[in-house]
């Protein structure tokens, strides 16, 4: 074998407040799109590390993983380059805090939206992937897991010499 695949690893904040999920909107390539809060996990990041530092940098609210919610893939053809893309999405669903004043959001965010289930599901055509809806209809199901279902080995804290 010449090329090996290697998806893109995501980690994603599920988070519901009286009936509406927190989602960004952010600039993309293809225009102004809905995502949950979500980003690509860091090198020497477990999971639940880097949902918590995405859901800040996203939308300056301090998030609190409180279960697991599952795995998710999608896969897509970039609008420009053409190039074949999989995600692997891990989503935790957690509460937030208020947001920190003055806090700057991520670069490409524009703003945080907390939005309704019927809102999200009519604005599809405007989702960053399908997996923005799904996450939402599988929290509204009730899916959970406990936050230990995801273990994390401490070789990944390592420096690599130390390996």
């Amino acid at each position: 074998m010449t090329h090996r695949w290697k998806p893109n690893v995501t980690v994603a904040a599920i988070v519901e407040r009286d009936g509406r999920y927190l989602l960004v909107e952010e600039q993309t390539s293809d225009g102004l799109l809905l995502n949950n809060p979500a980003g690509h996990l860091d090198p020497g990041e477990s999971p639940l590390q880097g949902v918590i530092r995405e859901a800040l940098e996203e939308t300056a609210c301090h998030f609190t993983p409180l279960a697991f919610q599952g795995v998710y893939l999608s896969r897509f053809r970039r609008t420009r380059t053409g190039e074949d893309v999989t995600y692997v999405r891990l989503a935790f669903a957690g509460t937030v805090g208020e947001p920190e004043l003055g806090r700057a959001l991520d670069t490409g965010v524009i703003r945080a939206v907390w939005m309704t289930p019927e809102e999200l599901r009519a604005s599809t055509h405007r989702h960053r992937s399908p997996l923005v809806l799904r996450c939402i209809e599988d929290h509204l199901a009730g899916r959970r897991l406990p936050l230990d279902s995801i273990y994390t080995d401490v070789s990944l804290f390592m420096e690599p010499e130390t390996l």
